[in-house]
């Protein structure tokens, strides 16, 4: 009996803790966005080895009162694999801060930076409508980013200068990184394509890439024309404003990077039939390739893997009309748009390469 009793209560107080972590794991967020506010990782790196504590707090531009609280941030970065530390050879007993893979993404100086992402999202713009999710559940409001702002997402970045940037930076920053991954790993699915257009390019980090990786290729960025209005192009990259819904530039290859899950399957197939009818030239190799995740892709997929996915699906849920797919959703979405076959590589990470062919 008093097993049963010990057992209770060690139930108890576990289910506890799993409440408490998930009730406080905003922190995890803001601690770190904190520390990349307050300059901490980019003085760490340039220190060029493991940086004390008290040279850390002597660089930092913060109220002497609060020194003492400078190591408590740090614990938790350090907990969760943003810093690592080191014992300082002059002084055993001491140690030093240094900094990881992940947090080696967020330096300024990192060209593969992630850090517009992440500001993006912690936004107070893009934070607000989860205090209003279980409104939006109650209405019928298309997202509760509508039920907490009175518009769209693309409504609202389109007439807040604030937004637009924040999101077009924080896309930009993830083209930087994909793309340079999609060149290094999938090279071979753009060497023979004469033209390609970026759909939803943004300001076109992406196709700018590929613009200087293939220089027999020709690439569009095709987006809204408040987004592409006064971008520059050059010898084989041009802008192109317009409506994917409408109607998209013709080209053999069409990129749809990251656009997809914004959106519902009705307005997936409309943009994907669009996209059908943009590669009706005469060609063998003529596709389009989606860069997306795809839910449960690989058996071996990681916990942490499986909660960014299911963190993603939510924030569609939440901020747009869109959703994460799985294998069998997505190939519903392109045989009803009308293609005939399509090719999953995955090698980006949680997200997917899926060549779709006419």
């Amino acid at each position: 009996m008093e097993t049963q009793i010990e057992e209770y209560s060690a139930k108890l107080l576990q289910a506890q803790t799993h409440i408490w972590n998930h009730s406080l794991s905003f922190i995890n967020s803001m601690s770190l966005k904190c520390a990349i506010d307050l300059g901490i990782l980019d003085t760490i790196h340039k220190y060029a080895q493991p940086m004390p504590l008290s040279q850390l707090v002597n660089s930092l531009q913060i109220h002497p009162s609060k020194t003492n609280c400078i190591y408590r941030l740090m614990r938790i970065l350090t907990h969760y694999g943003f810093l690592s530390q080191k014992n300082i050879i002059e002084n055993e007993s001491e140690v030093g801060y240094l900094i990881t893979d992940s947090s080696a993404l967020l330096l300024k100086e990192n060209p593969l930076s992630v850090t517009p992402f992440l500001q993006a999202m912690l936004d107070p713009i893009m934070t607000k409508p989860w205090y209003q999710l279980p409104t939006w559940f109650k209405n019928d409001d298309v997202t509760s980013f509508n039920t907490t702002h009175g518009m769209t997402f693309w409504g609202y970045a389109n007439n807040d200068p604030k937004l637009n940037n924040l999101f077009n930076d924080g896309m930009a920053s993830d083209a930087r990184l994909i793309a340079s991954v999609v060149i290094e790993k999938c090279k071979g699915v753009f060497n023979n394509l004469a033209s390609l257009v970026d759909v939803g390019g943004g300001t076109g980090t992406m196709a700018q890439t590929f613009a200087k990786s293939f220089p027999q290729l020709e690439c569009t960025v095709f987006d809204l024309p408040h987004v592409v209005a006064g971008l520059q192009g050059s010898q084989n990259l041009n802008y192109v404003g317009g409506d994917m819904f409408k109607s998209i530039p013709p080209a053999e290859g069409i990129l749809l990077k990251w656009i997809l899950h914004d959106w519902n399957d009705e307005e997936c197939v409309k943009i994907l039939k669009n996209c059908k009818e943009a590669i009706t030239s005469e060609g063998e190799n003529r596709k389009v390739i989606i860069i997306d995740i795809v839910m449960g892709n690989e058996k071996g997929d990681s916990n942490e893997s499986i909660e960014t996915q299911l963190l993603f699906d939510m924030l569609m849920m939440a901020l747009l009309t869109g959703k994460e797919r799985n294998e069998k959703e997505w190939a519903k979405l392109i045989y009803s748009a009308g293609f005939s076959d399509y090719k999953i590589t995955p090698v980006l990470g949680v997200r997917s390469l899926i060549e779709v062919f006419p």
